[in-house]
């Protein structure tokens, strides 16, 4: 779920500045936007988020920076609002601008720095980021280039180190993306990812670190829980990414990550409903665009409330990319229509949290 998608950004980011520049004037309600026509074909299928591949170093056009609103504030219990998006499209969009979220989330390959597309990317995610005065969650992950490699402890703190000091002001990090997933290198690696972690507090003291990502599905908790062994301490500020039990209403997993995790505190740094997945998984999930509201009423107004531990939420994705992209999650069509998703977002941050409601997916489950 958190492989990353191709950016395309060049084109991209000229699509959706010409999108909105286009674009009727938006209201503060929670109605769906119309849907765009259905496409003449079914798109191929597709899946959660995929690797990122290299393409031709471009530089993109000009294009003017939104001017930043003042910073939406923080919800009760001091929750913090954030987008991961791994596409620069936020960045020129009014409609991020408008909202004033100051936190975004990208997820790179471990080895990034010793790569020029990458590092390219990564220049301009930040310089997006920077110009609006958005805090980045840097991520770390599975290499772009050799997705089965592992770096050993002093790699990784060599990789680390190289991040910091051509970014030295980003200041906030995350372990490993989904580490106990077993599309990932370091699945069965628990006591190598734990040394990860202590050496990225030690290359700097002064950055927020969290422990790895953990994604919901059946050994999250047995996860954490040799982490911590191999550890001798439990970090105080952990990921999440609860997409399985978010999108059936559901966060029985997420109550016993909470309680194998005492005193630490939750970031859902990946989390969202979902629109469409195509990746081929036996694993069913609902979906759709009112599907996706729902959910995201649910993830603000009942599973934030009765879980006062969880310090921040950061939806996955800003907006959707073309159709031949396996996963959709997105605040925002393909073609810059607003989703019901969003509007519930821009209630949440402007007027606050709804408790208590009501909540069911319209997709037959």
């Amino acid at each position: 779920m958190a492989s990353i998608v191709c950016m395309r950004w060049a084109a991209a980011l000229l699509a959706v500045v010409l999108a909105a520049l286009a674009m009727p004037a938006i209201t503060a309600s929670e109605a769906p936007a119309p849907e765009p026509p259905a496409p003449a074909a079914t798109p191929a299928p597709v899946a959660t988020p995929v690797p990122m591949t290299p393409f031709p170093m471009v530089t993109p056009p000009p294009v003017a920076t939104p001017a930043p609103a003042p910073a939406a504030r923080l919800l009760p219990g001091g929750v913090k609002v954030g987008i991961g998006d791994q596409k620069l499209d936020m960045y020129s969009d009014p409609r991020f601008a408008a909202l004033g979220i100051k936190h975004a989330r990208l997820a790179i390959g471990w080895d990034a720095m010793r790569s020029d597309w990458q590092v390219e990317q990564l220049d301009a995610w930040l310089a997006g980021a920077k110009a609006l005065g958005v805090e980045p969650l840097i991520s770390l992950g599975h290499s772009r280039t050799k997705r089965r490699s592992v770096p050993t402890v002093d790699r990784m703190r060599s990789e680390f180190r190289s991040i910091r000091r051509r970014y030295p002001w980003v200041k906030t990090f995350a372990t490993w993306n989904e580490a106990n997933h077993c599309g990932e290198p370091v699945c069965h690696r628990v006591k190598l990812v734990a040394a990860y972690y202590r050496v990225l507090r030690k290359a700097c003291p002064s950055c927020t670190i969290v422990a790895p990502e953990i994604l919901d599905m059946p050994n999250a908790v047995s996860w954490v829980r040799e982490f911590r062994r191999h550890l001798g301490y439990t970090p105080k500020i952990w990921g999440v990414h609860n997409y399985l039990e978010a999108n059936r209403f559901k966060m029985m997993r997420l109550r016993q990550l909470l309680r194998a995790l005492p005193g630490a505190n939750v970031w859902l740094t990946e989390t969202g409903g979902l629109v469409r997945r195509d990746n081929g998984s036996t694993t069913e999930i609902p979906e759709g665009v009112r599907h996706a509201g729902e959910v995201t009423r649910y993830l603000f107004d009942r599973v934030l409330p009765l879980n006062p531990r969880i310090k921040a939420v950061y939806l996955y994705h800003w907006n959707a990319g073309p159709t031949d992209v396996s996963w959709d999650s997105g605040l925002i069509t393909p073609n810059g229509r607003e989703r019901v998703s969003l509007s519930v977002l821009r209630r949440v941050v402007q007027s606050g949290l709804r408790p208590g409601g009501s909540f069911r997916s319209p997709v037959r489950r």
